[in-house]
């Protein structure tokens, strides 16, 4: 079995890089709260960031394999945030830090904030704002290795909110930042359903050069179903986009893998472009103890490595996770083989 990698706190969601020659962890941090189980996620009320490192990945993970950097974000830290500090993302350019996140504002919208260290762990300086034209949850953020460019990947169903956004552009349903307006009435756990329509796609923009504005609206990242080339029908939820968006390239090729919330599986897609579309690949990891399952995939010391979550810890309690590791392997045409579950 996989042993959780950070054992003192409860941790998920975790966003992982190689910086200055070592693994920068940036996870959610649950906390224990009386606030009942619902399909909103409202059980999920984490409130802080801390940020780990590591130079090894391989088991067993002693007592001082993993540093903890401490609290770098807090949500009375960020003007604009009420609660719910949920999974965040980060990434390097231009010789900053930048720490992507999503919260809930004054009004109990999702927004996606940015803020700004000198260092990978920190001290992190939120912006005043969110980020103008962003929504929703689970924001991720890829910097191509080979062009340089910068883009932001966000949303997430039900409780994120992302079903709350489908206006129609070309009908001038959007807003001064170019996005859909938000319609209260898809709040809950509510998503398009039926014969004939197709799921709601994530959300894709690309970073203006200071990191912390989009250079163009977001747009939809298209996902297709492999047998028809037409994008995945709604009603399909082994495959269609949930939330916990992540990108990574291999070679010439990009993959963008996700949850697919209530069947619990890790899936991906490839395709031949950062802003997609892309074409649905098959399964990373089947459902692991507890609701949610998040993750991120990253290229360490000439090894492939997925980050995920479980709650091995708290015994299944949903909102209580613990962050896991375990390498990854690829097929001579750039397939990912599905991970054992533990």
């Amino acid at each position: 079995m996989t042993p959780p990698l950070i054992t003192h706190l409860y941790t998920a969601d975790p966003s992982a890089h190689v910086f200055e020659g070592k693994i920068y962890i940036y996870p959610s941090h649950d906390r224990e709260t009386d606030i009942k189980f619902n399909d909103n996620g409202d059980q999920y009320d984490m409130a802080d960031y801390h940020v780990f490192s590591t130079s090894s990945l391989d088991p067993p993970y002693g007592p001082d394999a993993v540093t903890d950097h401490g609290v770098v974000l807090r949500t009375e830290d960020v003007p604009w945030a009420s609660k719910q500090l949920w999974a965040p993302d980060a990434a390097f350019k231009n010789g900053k830090y930048y720490l992507f996140f999503p919260a809930r504002d004054k009004e109990a919208i999702f927004r996606i904030g940015v803020a700004v260290g000198d260092g990978p762990a920190g001290p992190f300086t939120p912006d005043p704002e969110p980020i103008p034209g962003s929504c929703s949850i689970d924001p991720a953020s890829f910097v191509d290795p080979d062009t340089g460019d910068a883009f932001l990947y966000f949303g997430g169903l039900w409780g994120g909110q992302l079903q709350c956004y489908q206006g129609t552009v070309a009908d001038g349903e959007v807003d001064a930042n170019g996005l859909q307006l938000f319609d209260s009435a898809w709040l809950g756990p509510k998503e398009p359903k039926g014969e004939g329509k197709i799921a709601l796609f994530p959300k894709v923009a690309q970073l203006a050069e200071d990191m912390r504005s989009f250079a163009a609206p977001a747009r939809d990242l298209v996902i297709l179903a492999p047998e028809t080339g037409k994008p995945i029908p709604a009603d399909d939820h082994d495959r269609r986009f949930f939330e916990g968006a992540w990108m990574h390239k291999r070679g010439a090729k990009y993959y963008f893998s996700y949850s697919t919330g209530d069947t619990h599986y890790l899936v991906y897609a490839m395709g031949d472009s950062p802003l997609g579309p892309f074409t649905y690949a098959g399964r990373i990891l089947e459902p692991v103890l507890g609701w949610t399952t998040h993750h991120s995939i990253v290229e360490f010391q000439g090894r492939w490595w997925l980050f995920h979550h479980d709650c091995e810890m708290s015994k299944g309690v949903s909102h209580l996770r613990n962050v896991k590791v375990r390498e990854i392997f690829y097929d001579e045409e750039g397939k990912i083989l599905p991970a054992k579950n533990d």
